[in-house]
């Protein structure tokens, strides 16, 4: 698998991610069977998305972009979809979270074990 594979599939899992984040809010404790239903499927193919990025991409490296981009994508989708604010030290944070992705794989020859 190549390096743009490995990141396609890595998007798809964090996509997945966030689907069943997303749903997860919307199961109710898991007492409403279609939202509960889309957490467990998309939550599996998240985690497999993400195991067969490690052919490829060091583990730790794609779980953090996983983790760091799935944390900033849901709590866009919380402010956007379901009202939930974000102050000043949140967004501060979340671009922090941001940048330590970009540092990662724009200066760690960590990805590509160089």
């Amino acid at each position: 698998m190549s390096l743009s594979t490995a990141y396609l599939i890595l998007s798809g899992a964090i996509i997945c991610e966030i689907i069943g984040t997303s749903a997860l809010h919307a199961s109710a404790q898991f007492t409403r069977l279609g939202p509960s239903l889309v957490v467990a499927v998309c939550y599996t193919l998240a985690i497999v998305g993400l195991a067969f990025t490690f052919k490829v991409i060091p583990m730790g490296i794609a779980y953090a972009i996983w983790s760091g981009l799935g944390i900033v994508l849901i709590s866009v989708v919380g402010w956007t979809v379901f009202g939930q604010r974000l102050d000043a030290p949140a967004v501060i944070g979340l671009g922090m979270i941001v940048g330590g992705v970009v540092v990662v794989n724009v200066f760690s020859g960590s990805v590509t074990g160089h």
